[in-house]
Formats: C-alpha cells, structure tokens, sequence
C-alpha cells in the first residue's frame, strides 16, 4: 500500500516521486525503461530550456542542478543552468530519489486499474514483461526445470507475454496489484488516463524529433568557424565556461528568417549530400562535462506523427537515422572542426512535443497564458514562449509573452478524482501546451503535484 505511484520517471515524475518521499510519503515510482530522467536522457532533449526566473516549485529543479555540478556534469551558459550531461544525470537521479526513500521499479508498466465505487483508482496492476518472470512464475523458480526448458516450453512463455490479459490466462497471474491512495500519470502520452477511459482533446500534431550527439569535434576550431560566418550572438553565442569552449547556433528551412548558415545548407543540397527535409530544422548544442560534443537537437521529421501508433513511430524512428547519417557525414565535409567527429550516441526515444492531452478539472487556454492570468493554487510561474513547430515552410510559431501560471486543477483528471496528470498531456488547448511543454515547466509540476498531495493527507 503506497501513499502515491507515480508512472513514468521522467522530468515531472522524478521531481514528484522526490518531493513526496521527501515530504513523508511512501512512494513508488514505475518507469518503463531502464533509467529515469525521460526525455532529457532517453530522448537527448538538452539543454533544459530556460523558462524564466520564478521561485515558484523550483526547488527541486535547483537541488538537482547542485548535484550535478557537484559531478562536473552541469554548466550555466547564457544565464540558464540546465545545461546537463544525460548519461552522468542518469546516475545523479538514481542517488537522489534513493536517499529519500523512493521505491523505484523498472521495466514495469501499468497495465490495468481497479476503482473504488467513489471512482478513485484502488489498485493499479504492473505487468513487467520479461522472459525471465514468466518462465520463473509458470516453473515455480524451479531450477532443474528451467535449466532443461525445451523450445516448445520457451514458445509456451512468449506466447504468455503475447496473450491479453483475462481470468483464465497466466498473464493474470504476472499482474502485480499495487494498492494507492493517489496516482500520478507522468507517462507523457497519459497511459494511465487513456487505461482509465478518461477523455482527451482532439489530438493535434507538432513535428517529432530523433536527437544525436557527435563526439571527436575540435570546438576551438568550429568556435572560431562560427564566429567568422554569423554575428548574431544571439543565435551563435559562444563562450569559455571552466576552460571549455561552450557555445550553440541553429538554421531552419524557413525564408522569413535570415539564417547565418543558409549558404552552406543550400550547398550541400545542391551537391545532394543532404535533401531538403533534411535541412528542415538544426540546431547544436555543446554538452557539459563532455569537451568536444556537440548533442544535436535534429532531425526533425517534416510531416505529422502519431505517436500513439506503433507503424507512425517505427518509420519515423528509420528515418531519422537515415537523416542522421547525412547530418553527421554534412558537417564532416562543411563544417570546420567536425574532420574527426563521429556519432557516438542516438536517442532511444523521440522527441515529442505534442501527444495526449487529458481533460482536467480546469482547460488552460491560449487567452489565459497571454494574458498571464492568476489563480489560488498555482503549480508555476514561467514565461517561455508559444512554441508551436510545424511540418511546412515558415509555418513555425515562436511568440514571445509575459509571466504566466498554471492552476492546480489543470493537473488532475476530470473523471478520475485520485489521479493527477504532469507533463506534456496536461489539460490545456494546443497552443498553451506549446507553451508548458518545456522540462523546467515539467519539474514544477511534478513537485507541486507532490506537494498539494501531500497538503490533503
């Protein structure tokens, strides 16, 4: 019997699991892969984008950057200290979530939910489907017999990890119920809300991403490179932090906008080392504690995504790796610094923007954000713009705003009254959610979903 689970350990559900273990309550956190930090370390998605200088749920966002440094695996460039090493965050977050009592299980999922007649989630059923638990479970951990297994016997136990779930099946009995006063769905896509049959929002599409990181630059070199084609500092800042050359700079395929690197892309698709679709979006980004890399945060797939079917995100995930090849061999050849770079890391998850948005108890608006409306329980206060990426030429959207806050209310389930919702999946209209999506909005949701649970116990 837990006080809280929270489903999914990424940036809103590492900062929940941690604020309510820290605040007293008995915590489990169920992470479906096999490390957390979410999209900043399966995904790559760094830098933590900066989104504003509110006090409001930071804490633990600023605790963790503290563990970080004090690991030589975080840096504060251009006023934003959210510029991490994902393999080192991975090992910071195990530590931090241990030392305050978090219970952590991997390679689980939820896979069923049982209500009480008040409509609260009672128990939430984890399947962890590996081999090894359903040879273990249907062989009663009998190690003559499963040292002898015979293919047949094998095909019998994947066949069990296939079947669905019901009464008769032994996938019933590789169900671990888990009993909950409340549930947070920081899963991103909100799979325990759609398990739940809460509603969504029409769904909407903003263009998915597969990041990359190339090792072996000369940054020195393509400092000096950068500073030769493009003055606009505020595109490609570049700067020494610790005696290490940090910097970034960006190009899209947009005409409104007057990109530095434009000569140089339309070369290289004119010579046909890169197409067009590649060129759709770049941007690069060094890494801290990682002299010489360069974490990329393309390429970005220039057409709609479902991400919630398994065919649209399979040839997604193809071809971007196709697109990545072509980017690291363009920068090899045009690019000064990059004569002895390689790749040396693919995101295991693409970067998403936009997915399933739950209806909560509040629908954040547009209006409400531009208009920087207040409320009683306010979960942040950022001002990170409308960011809204599109598929098409010149169709992106970067509108900048003032502070704006998120209530409480649009963090928990209509239907459902013990679950709460953190993260991209959030009640809010599309052109909100382009606004909150961002990692540093994420950590103050999840903290303060923590601690307003905490506040009814």
């Amino acid at each position: 019997m837990y006080d809280v689970v929270v489903v999914g350990g990424g940036t809103a559900g590492v900062a929940a699991a941690y604020t309510a273990a820290k605040n007293g309550l008995k915590t489990l956190l169920v992470e479906k892969k096999i490390h957390l930090g979410g999209a900043i370390t399966s995904g790559l998605v760094l830098p933590v984008m900066n989104a504003g200088k509110s006090e409001i749920n930071r804490e633990f966002f600023d605790e963790l950057t503290e563990k970080m440094a004090q690991q030589g695996a975080q840096i504060e460039f251009e006023g934003n200290k959210g510029w991490f090493n994902p393999e080192v965050l991975k090992i910071v977050l195990d530590k931090m979530l241990l030392s305050v009592g978090v219970e952590i299980r991997f390679l689980s999922s939820v896979y069923s939910v049982e209500f009480d007649f008040n409509k609260n989630i009672k128990k939430l059923y984890l399947q962890q489907e590996l081999l090894s638990e359903c040879i273990n479970k249907r062989y009663s951990n009998n190690p003559d017999v499963i040292r002898n297994l015979s293919p047949d016997m094998l095909l019998e136990c994947l066949e069990t990890i296939r079947t669905d779930n019901n009464e008769s099946s032994l996938n019933e009995r590789l169900l671990e119920p888990i009993e909950t006063r409340y549930v947070i769905d920081a899963t991103g896509n909100c799979d325990v809300g759609k398990i739940c049959g809460c509603n969504f929002f029409e769904n909407e599409f903003q263009p998915v991403t597969l990041r990359f990181i190339m090792g072996g630059i000369d940054m020195e070199k393509f400092a000096e490179f950068l500073r030769s084609v493009d003055d606009n500092r505020e595109v490609s800042p570049v700067e020494c932090i610790g005696g290490e050359v940090h910097l970034s700079t960006a190009y899209t395929w947009d005409k409104a906008s007057p990109w530095a690197l434009r000569p140089i892309f339309e070369k290289a698709i004119a010579a046909g080392d890169l197409t067009e679709e590649d060129s759709n979006y770049f941007q690069v980004f060094t890494v801290a504690g990682c002299p010489g890399a360069l974490a990329f945060n393309c390429p970005r797939i220039a057409r709609n995504v479902d991400i919630t079917s398994v065919q649209d995100v399979s040839a997604a995930l193809i071809e971007a790796r196709g697109s990545i090849l072509r980017l690291a061999e363009f920068c090899k050849k045009y690019l000064s610094g990059f004569e002895k770079a390689y790749i040396s890391n693919i995101a295991d998850d693409l970067g998403i923007r936009v997915s399933r948005r739950i209806e909560g108890k509040y629908l954040y608006t547009e209006r409400d954000l531009k208009e920087g409306k207040r409320f009683e329980n306010p979960v942040l206060e950022a001002n990170y713009p409308i960011d809204v990426h599109s598929s098409e030429k010149d169709g992106s959207t970067l509108k900048k705003v003032g502070y704006y806050q998120l209530p409480i209310e649009s963090l928990m389930a209509a239907e459902v009254n013990n679950l709460f919702v953190v993260g991209r999946c959030i009640s809010a209209d599309f052109k909100a959610q382009a606004a909150l999506r961002v990692q540093q909005s994420c950590f103050s949701m999840g903290e303060a979903v923590a601690k307003y649970i905490n506040s009814l116990t």
